[in-house]
């Protein structure tokens, strides 16, 4: 379907039987668009960004390897003989359309899979999902039995240096009623492979989703629509897969009860959101103490650097970019290690009551007795998990201005540093006041010579990597 012209609708003719051949007229209007990319997963946690149709796709940018080892001290989930714990576990990962699934290994509390499989990356910016469960269907024809969650882990590819093993043990946490547990330990090794460096940071620059998704958006109403119908669709087809895949686990993969209400994950986004605005609240605090004269030789430099900007306005832009490159150049030394486990404090899973737990294990709708209760409670909890969302979405983009500082994509803050590097050069060349004037005019130019898609700034800060993934 072209971008600027709806789908042609035709008349067709219903034929009947013999005695009745003419059986009436529908109007049909048919469209198979493939320019769009429907998330069948959480857009935070998103694997895959091309669109449908596979002549959009561009080469694969890299290749992605895990070898899932085994896993140490699993609690037991089960009953053998009625007598003693037992767990049955297996392994179940999931990257762009490509889902993998480990045998099962029966009765081991320390079970080895020493597995290996890959994936074609087409997309730094994406999220690797790794699960373990107990298989509850093993030797039962009961519908009812279900797989047990064990723990789950995500990893952001951007997080990772190429061509660089990630070999270690993994915290496995699962949320009960009756609050977070470790269920064990999981060991696995991870491998990001680039093929083109080039390719690597011209991803970087590239809108997220295809063209379609900007040209004629689908509002939010449909997108949820067709992502619940993905996840439909993708039960169905697993379900059938030898071997199958319920659809608790397939839920569990893709995090289908991001959108329900929880009292948790509500707290965990607000202090996310503090925890940006602290750093607002530091920085006041420091103005106010050179106000203050509280370190004299750090109020006097600032004096300095005051009447420096005074006398010579052109030098600020430079000096800025210059000491943007210097200080997180030095900051790479520090910057964190690649977190692969859940974090409990993030999640705010220890700082919750149990009354909380339960309206989080509570079903949708509610089971509550009192049906007006029920009806305005299940209705305040809609309204809340959109607020939940939006705290979230806030959170994710302080993230990622600090994730930009202190080297959580270690590609993407290089990209920024020699940008910094570049552009503090050319200011220092180039007049102030032209930068000023060719800057406005830039901005105010006529909408014919503007792109419909977004700049490449804003696509460089929605690839840069929040905590979202990290989220219990």
């Amino acid at each position: 379907m072209d971008d600027k012209l709806e789908p042609r609708s035709r008349w067709f003719n219903l034929i009947g039987d013999e005695k009745k051949p003419y059986a009436g007229r529908i109007h049909v209007r048919t469209c198979l668009e493939g320019g769009y990319h429907v998330l069948d997963e959480a857009a935070h946690l998103t694997s895959d960004v091309r669109a449908t149709a596979k002549q959009l796709s561009k080469p694969p940018i890299g290749l992605l390897e895990v070898g899932i080892r085994g896993a140490n001290n699993l609690l037991p989930v089960k009953t053998k003989d009625g007598t003693r714990g037992t767990t049955d576990a297996y392994v179940v990962a999931k990257y762009g359309p490509k889902w993998v699934r480990t045998r099962t290994i029966l009765d081991r509390f320390n079970p080895r899979w020493n597995e290996q499989y890959t994936w074609d990356v087409y997309d730094p910016c994406t999220v690797l999902t790794i699960g373990v469960f107990d298989n509850g269907r093993y030797k039962h024809d009961d519908a009812l039995k279900k797989d047990v969650r064990l723990g789950k882990l995500r990893v952001r590819l951007s997080t990772l240096d190429a061509n660089k093993v990630y070999m270690g043990t993994y915290s496995l946490m699962v949320l009960l009623p009756s609050g977070a547990k470790k269920m064990g330990d999981i060991e696995i090794a991870l491998r990001f492979t680039c093929s083109s460096w080039l390719s690597l940071i011209q991803a970087y620059t590239n809108p997220m989703l295809p063209r379609m998704h900007y040209v004629r958006p689908f509002g939010p109403a449909q997108q949820d629509i067709l992502r619940h119908t993905a996840m439909r669709i993708v039960t169905a087809r697993l379900a059938r897969s030898e071997p199958a895949l319920g659809h608790e686990v397939v839920q569990c993969m893709l995090d289908s009860d991001t959108h329900i209400w929880s009292m948790r994950r509500s707290k965990a986004n607000w202090f996310r959101v503090v925890g940006c605005l602290s750093r607002a609240a530091t920085l006041a605090r420091w103005l106010d103490g050179i106000r203050t004269w509280v370190h004299p030789p750090t109020t006097i430099l600032v004096h300095i650097l005051l009447i420096a900007i005074v006398l010579c306005p052109h030098l600020v832009l430079p000096t800025i970019c210059m000491y943007a490159f210097l200080i997180i150049s030095l900051r790479y030394r520090y910057r964190q290690r690649v977190t692969i486990t859940m974090d409990p404090r993030l999640s705010y899973v220890d700082a919750i009551g149990p009354d909380e737990l339960d309206e989080e294990f509570d079903g949708f709708p509610s089971s509550r007795p009192m049906e007006h209760v029920r009806v305005r409670y299940d209705r305040l909890r809609a309204l809340a998990g959109r607020a939940q969302t939006l705290l979230g979405d806030v959170a994710a983009q302080g993230e990622r201005l600090e994730a930009l500082f202190n080297w959580r994509d270690p590609r993407a803050t290089c990209i920024f540093v020699f940008v910094c590097l570049f552009a503090s050069l050319v200011f220092y060349v180039v007049p102030f006041k032209a930068f000023v004037l060719g800057s406005g005019l830039y901005y105010l130019r006529h909408p014919r010579f503007r792109d419909d898609m977004p700049s490449v700034p804003v696509n460089f800060f929605r690839r840069l990597p929040p905590l979202s993934d990290q989220i219990l």
